[in-house]
């Protein structure tokens, strides 16, 4: 898949409100991309558009997934916790309390 065959995904990723997050399934399937998580994940380390919020996405547990880039997992938590998400001792997400309900 190329970058410009993200751009569903990127138009959903925009409407994602400042704190709140959604899994990359969700955002998967409002793509309709069902079972496309993983495309979510390859559109997001492709991107280049700053505007795009790509740090409001987290995985189905609620946590941060591993980047490639050093310390881009430290920065996704320190944006979400300038927006106000909470993290708990095991660096999750509550989903029932930040998740976006689209």
């Amino acid at each position: 898949m190329t970058a410009g065959a993200y751009g569903a995904i990127y138009a959903v990723v925009r409407l994602i409100p400042e704190g709140r997050v959604a899994t990359y399934g969700q955002v998967a399937r409002l793509a309709g991309r069902p079972r496309g998580a993983r495309q979510v994940g390859y559109a997001l380390a492709a991107l280049d558009d700053p505007d795009v919020p790509w740090h409001r996405v987290v995985n189905a547990a609620g946590g941060i997934s591993p980047r490639r880039r050093p310390g881009a997992d430290e920065f996704q938590r320190i944006l979400l916790e300038d927006e106000g998400v909470a993290f708990d001792a095991d660096g999750r997400i509550a989903l029932t309390h930040f998740g976006w309900k689209a």
